[in-house]
């Protein structure tokens, strides 16, 4: 763990789920940033006692960086899981195959064990702003307070430095993704947050959207 600046924490952890045949890397990055009286986990995962203990709320840039969510009791504000119709759209899957099935995303806090709020683009508590990415429920999430963006997977670091990650996604193009993330560009982003990939500057930002 290490403090970026007052009030910004990163670490890093082998994620659980990981295996040989993921395509992306064994080790993910979490955050915690406090923000005026709310200290904020972003994807959280075995998160440092000494974080923990302060935090008020988790934040996550998609459903499937649920993490260690669940274990840790908090107020949870994600973007809502996909639908079968959604599968069915991103990845050409034929609808007999999925019609009424529902996503293993979150089920728990679905099902109203916890406090959960969903959000979608657009204003998030806490002062932040979502974008989409390659899609509605996987966010930049940009927080104005510290001129930084927490990124999910739309946006990431799988080796080769910042960029686009479609996932397997057939509904858009690397170029789509890009031309809806360049508004980010007119923001006065400084620090680029991701939870695939190490913390890196605005520099990396222009170029993954070049």
């Amino acid at each position: 763990m290490r403090e970026l600046q007052p009030g910004l924490w990163h670490w890093t952890s082998r994620h659980p789920d990981w295996d040989e045949e993921q395509w992306w890397p064994e080790i993910v990055s979490s955050y915690a940033i406090e923000l005026g009286d709310d200290f904020l986990l972003f994807d959280p995962l075995s998160v440092p006692d000494e974080l923990r203990e302060r935090a008020t709320a988790v934040v996550l840039t998609a459903p499937y960086h649920e993490r260690d969510a669940r274990r840790l009791g908090l107020p949870v504000h994600t973007p809502p899981a996909d639908t079968w119709q959604n599968w069915v759209e991103k990845f050409g899957i034929d609808p007999e195959r999925v019609r009424g099935m529902e996503s293993d995303d979150l089920t728990w806090l679905r099902a109203g064990e916890g406090e959960g709020h969903f959000h979608g683009p657009g204003a998030w508590p806490f002062g932040v702003h979502g974008y989409a990415g390659r899609e509605d429920n996987d966010l930049i999430l940009w927080l104005p307070a510290i001129n930084a963006i927490v990124t999910g997977d739309s946006l990431s670091d799988f080796g080769d430095g910042l960029g686009i990650q479609l996932g397997g996604r057939k509904h858009v193009t690397r170029d789509d993704v890009a031309q809806q993330l360049r508004p980010l560009l007119e923001l006065p982003v400084e620090l680029v947050l991701p939870a695939h990939g190490g913390p890196t500057d605005r520099a990396a930002l222009e170029h993954a959207l070049a």
